[in-house]
């Protein structure tokens, strides 16, 4: 089979001929691979900058964690890979595949899925998020921020208030739900001051962060109280694009009701993930099928891929290999 191989972390990866893999249990199944997105969690994991990676092995790996597929009776499903998805054929695990309502199609799936995990995950389960709560989304103009915005609508933010660096996609988030938009700048009291205002005028119930670093200093800084009493704020770390290391007065913890916590591998539970298979991605997709969750794909072919790994791809995006 055709597969996308990875064979030195850090070099691009290869389209080559690559041995097809093989179910080991009973837990696995054999399926042909419609569509792959392109993550920077893929990109890390290749690169092995992300937690969770390893070494690749000697002879190579195929890589890409995720995709929709068929299985052999035809059936549409989106599926978690054991082997590597970037490849005609991979092995999925039985018990996290759902399968995909008419209308939607293998791009829109494949792009939506890890933007669902890396925001409906962090606003349910470590936001807790409530009917009413006053959400804000830092590095909402990326893929996944964007998912978050109209996530977060649905689960019934009362205000949605977006930051970003591209002032044209954070103009295009105020027509998916943001109802304020904050520009991210090199004037760091510009920023801090509109989102202190912001919180005097409605505080801020949850902070769902894609950038860590400065934004993640300053966001915590605006909660900060002077000694009476605060709302109640829960801040959850996703992504680190701005930095993986924070600076964090123990007087700005001790002087506000903050709940600071992580989304990402390793952090939910096995229930919140079997309900991320049985619940979560069958909703979500659902109502990209309805046309009530949008997002844009860019498509290319797994021939390219050594070309395409690294190409830009604008903000709010994401890039899809269909095979």
């Amino acid at each position: 089979m055709k597969a996308a191989v990875m064979y030195q972390k850090g070099e691009l990866p290869q389209y080559v001929e690559f041995e097809q893999p093989v179910a080991q249990n009973d837990h696995e199944i054999l399926v042909c691979v419609k569509a792959v997105a392109i993550k920077h969690f893929d990109k890390g994991k290749a690169a092995g900058t992300h937690y969770s990676s390893d070494a690749p092995k000697a002879t190579g790996r195929v890589i890409g964690g995720d995709g929709v597929c068929l299985l052999e009776d035809g059936t549409r499903v989106y599926g978690m890979g054991v082997s590597g998805m970037l490849a005609e054929k991979a092995t999925i695990e039985k018990s996290r595949m759902v399968k995909l309502p008419e209308g939607l199609s293998d791009a829109t799936a494949a792009a939506l899925a890890n933007a669902v995990i890396g925001s409906a995950m962090a606003l349910r389960f470590k936001a807790a998020i409530q009917p009413g709560d006053v959400v804000l989304i830092n590095g909402a103009t990326g893929f996944t921020g964007m998912v978050a915005v109209q996530i977060a609508k649905h689960y019934g933010a009362a205000k949605v208030i977006a930051t970003g660096r591209n002032v044209q996609s954070l103009q295009n988030l105020l027509t998916l739900g943001a109802d304020e938009i904050i520009e991210i700048t090199t004037d760091n009291s510009a920023f801090l001051s509109q989102v202190k205002q912001s919180h005097q005028e409605k505080p801020i119930d949850v902070i769902i962060d894609y950038l860590w670093g400065r934004t993640a200093e300053l966001l915590l800084s605006s909660l900060m109280g002077q000694g009476s009493f605060t709302n109640k704020v829960r801040f959850v770390s996703v992504g680190s694009m701005a930095g993986d290391l924070i600076q964090l007065s123990a007087a700005n913890l001790r002087s506000v009701d903050l709940r600071l916590t992580g989304s990402g591998l390793g952090s939910w539970s096995k229930e919140q993930v079997g309900l991320l298979f049985t619940e979560i991605l069958p909703q979500m997709f659902q109502l990209a099928a309805d046309g009530k969750l949008k997002v844009e794909t860019i498509e290319v072919k797994l021939a390219d891929i050594s070309s395409l790994w690294n190409l830009k791809v604008a903000d709010g995006k994401r890039l899809v290999v269909t095979i």
